[in-house]
């Protein structure tokens, strides 16, 4: 699943291709799912001929801002994305190998083409029909993005901040990072990543964590976010030595990272990669 990185990628492909420019033409093809119902034509009303003022992103959700409400809101879900046309892109490993195109130069499972004044075109795709778009007034009062926590990127608690609030949880710190109303932005492989960096075993309750512990764990935050936002999420950018690399089943490499043996086991209701060895 797309997370934060990955979010903010997408963010800054849409502010360079759409911020300060009029969208001259919104090609939205019919997905009640994915658009919770709402018509085609609504959404495309809603955006040909306006001037994108900004593009906003909090934790994993991501919005286009102009003058005048609405605003249009997406999620990636499991296998979403956006990308430039003509432009190269990175891919999730929910892409698979499938070309992003069809054999007509088409993006497959296309949502979404919206084509700015100056010719730039952007592409929102989703083979799963996880991701959702919306049109919504506010993002402050909007049911969705108003519960999310601080952004973990933009936003991350200071060490007190975070260790007054995890004191009061007795709750896996595996299943607290994945709570979105505390860390937004943190998905399932940030969440093992940071805690392999922290030494922290991902079945400590929130509550046992000293201030010290919280120390690390939140600079494996700053420090593993900062990094893949910086590369762009490109996994082939992500240092050599973190978990991520190793983390998946079946991958090569799978069972060891630095001759120390990784598990795997269900924690917080997710698949878990971690190191006994180094985490305590």
């Amino acid at each position: 699943m797309p997370e934060l990185p990955e979010v903010e990628t997408v963010r800054k492909t849409l502010a360079r291709v759409l911020k300060g420019k009029q969208i001259v033409k919104a090609e939205v093809l019919p997905d009640e799912i994915m658009m919770f119902g709402v018509a085609p034509t609504v959404i495309q009303a809603a955006l040909e001929g306006r001037i994108v003022t900004d593009v906003g992103r909090h934790g994993k959700y991501w919005w286009l801002e102009f003058k005048d409400k609405p605003w249009l809101y997406g999620h990636l879900g499991m296998s979403g994305w956006v990308r430039e046309l003509g432009a190269a892109s990175i891919r999730l490993r929910e892409h698979g190998k499938m070309p992003f195109d069809d054999e007509a130069g088409r993006p497959r499972f296309l949502k979404v083409l919206l084509e700015a004044e100056d010719g730039g075109r952007v592409a929102f795709t989703d083979g799963r029909r996880l991701g959702r778009l919306w049109l919504s007034s506010d993002p402050k009062t909007d049911k969705k993005l108003g519960k999310l926590g601080r952004d973990v990127y933009d936003d991350l608690p200071t060490d007190q901040e975070l260790y007054a609030t995890l004191q009061k949880r007795k709750a896996p710190i595996k299943a607290l990072l994945l709570d979105q109303k505390l860390f937004a932005g943190i998905g399932n492989w940030i969440a093992d990543e940071v805690l392999y960096w922290g030494k922290i075993a991902p079945k400590r309750l929130g509550s046992s964590l000293t201030l010290k512990e919280v120390r690390e764990l939140r600079k494996a935050i700053v420090d593993v976010v900062g990094k893949a936002v910086e590369v762009g999420a490109d996994k082939e950018q992500f240092p050599k030595n973190w978990l991520f690399h190793h983390r998946w089943e079946g991958s090569r490499g799978a069972e060891f990272i630095e001759g120390k043996p990784i598990v795997r086991e269900t924690v917080g209701g997710r698949t878990t990669a971690w190191v006994p060895k180094v985490q305590k």
